[in-house]
């Protein structure tokens, strides 16, 4: 599968209903890690309003050959630092998995927002572990710390990295 043909970009009011729909196929993808029931509606909800609001958040759409094909959503609430970038909720469609798509994403995010980021998973996700070890081993030349959160209302692993100047 070429790459050439993906774009990522800051996700626009007219990309806000594929990206709710691509957040419920993302929980539904984590029902057995994450605790979550579907509401009256059969959905498991998520609240993007901050995204458009909140001037450090930041949504994300992937679209490969002019389809959708995953998404990212960074915002300022880090769990190690006082402040940084925070990848929120991170996403790539089954179909475009282990072909280099989900580090592609991640490359051109981390470049879009340079500065101190903090990427993290649930202690339980290995798979997810796994693959933001790589991926950011890969951006940072291994230039990065690793910290496991056990106390608190976010628990898991997070790697911390800065990828140069805020601007």
């Amino acid at each position: 599968m070429s790459l050439r043909n993906l774009e990522v970009r800051q996700a626009t009011p007219a990309d806000r209903l594929a990206l709710f729909r691509m957040l419920e196929l993302y929980q539904h993808d984590l029902s057995d890690l994450w605790d979550q029931e579907l509401d009256a509606h059969g959905e498991y909800g998520y609240s993007l309003d901050r995204y458009w609001k909140d001037q450090n958040c930041f949504p994300f759409v992937a679209l490969l050959n002019g389809h959708y094909a995953g998404f990212s959503l960074v915002d300022g609430e880090t769990k190690v630092a006082s402040a940084g970038r925070w990848m929120d909720q991170f996403f790539v469609l089954k179909k475009h998995r282990r072909a280099g798509i989900g580090r592609a994403i991640a490359f051109k995010v981390f470049e879009a927002l340079p500065g101190y980021w903090e990427v993290g998973q649930m202690s339980n996700n290995l798979p997810a572990q796994s693959f933001w070890r790589k991926v950011i081993a890969q951006h940072t030349r291994s230039t990065y710390t690793e910290h496991t959160l056990t106390s608190g209302w976010w628990q898991g692993v997070v790697q911390c990295f800065d990828n140069g100047t805020q601007t």
